[in-house]
């Protein structure tokens, strides 16, 4: 026998009912506050406490006599700011470049329409049942040997933002956004004679924003903290990211300026997300437009 929905709704007025749900929320809000904010408050603590401190009070709350000089000296004696500065230049490279290839794929496929369209986007998605590290070996051999161009990118960033254009995950999501837009539009835009171009970039961008943000979140994410493949594609130290640099610091640096360093590594993501999860929340539950 089970009880109807008024029983339901009445139970859950009770003053005993309110304060358990209150107290269940509370207890799983902090549970989540804990396990997200709590890695990187240590981190923090870490990053402005003595080598001293960190193995003889590892967990106290805060260091009795902060140094906040670990962020200057990790940031001069380890070299983090020009490590940070390759990081920046490959995000922005591998950010344009995602963005611009998932856009015009996802229009091409969405609003396009080609004869061979669903073949093609059939390919695309087939790429993501493929393993990383299987393209690995192709893709290195591909970028020293460019084909039809014969060009060497070995040891340049190109070779790290041309293949930040293949991610099928980021196409799909385009796809399905642009799907999701009224093709009345584009009808009445072809009417009175707008181009290809002047479709993209004058109506179908302009309400893609959400998704737009979403793609740019993930293309920076996994560029910031991609390891494997700057590992293997720059060869020289003063071109590599701070999360090679890190890998290679981490057995001969100071802890605490090794801890200070990841504090400067993890800032730049998490202040984009912060910024933009707004727009993050809204591409990932948008669906279309109604009306």
């Amino acid at each position: 026998m089970t009880a109807s929905p008024t029983f339901l709704a009445l139970d859950r007025q009770r003053p005993a009912s309110r304060a358990a749900v209150r107290t269940l929320q509370a207890v799983t809000l902090l549970g989540l506050l804990v396990a997200g904010i709590g890695p990187l408050f240590w981190m923090v603590k870490g990053a402005v406490s003595t080598p001293t401190q960190l193995t003889s009070k590892p967990l106290a709350l805060w260091p009795d006599n902060p140094r906040f000089g670990n962020f200057s000296s990790a940031y001069t004696d380890l070299g983090i700011g020009r490590s940070l500065l390759n990081t920046a230049l490959i995000v922005g490279g591998c950010w344009i470049v995602q963005l611009f290839v998932s856009t015009t794929a996802g229009f091409a496929l969405s609003v396009l329409r080609p004869k061979f369209g669903n073949v093609v986007y059939g390919a695309i998605l087939a790429t993501m049942f493929v393993p990383y590290s299987v393209n690995m070996v192709s893709l290195f051999l591909t970028v020293i040997d460019v084909p039809i161009l014969h060009l060497d990118l070995g040891d340049t960033y190109w070779a790290i933002w041309l293949p930040a254009g293949t991610n099928a995950f980021t196409v799909l999501l385009a796809k399905q956004f642009f799907d999701a837009l009224p093709r009345e539009l584009f009808d009445a835009a072809r009417v009175d004679g707008a181009s290809t171009r002047q479709l993209l970039t004058r109506i179908v961008l302009p309400m893609s924003r959400p998704v737009l943000a979403v793609i740019s979140l993930l293309s920076v994410m996994h560029a910031w903290k991609d390891f494997v493949w700057p590992l293997v594609a720059l060869t020289d130290p003063a071109k590599q990211p701070i999360s090679v640099t890190l890998s290679q610091l981490a057995n001969q640096a100071p802890q605490d300026q090794l801890i200070a360093a990841m504090v400067m590594a993890v800032a730049p993501p998490v202040l984009v997300f912060v910024v933009c999860q707004k727009y993050i929340v809204a591409g990932l539950g948008f669906t279309g437009v109604k009306g």
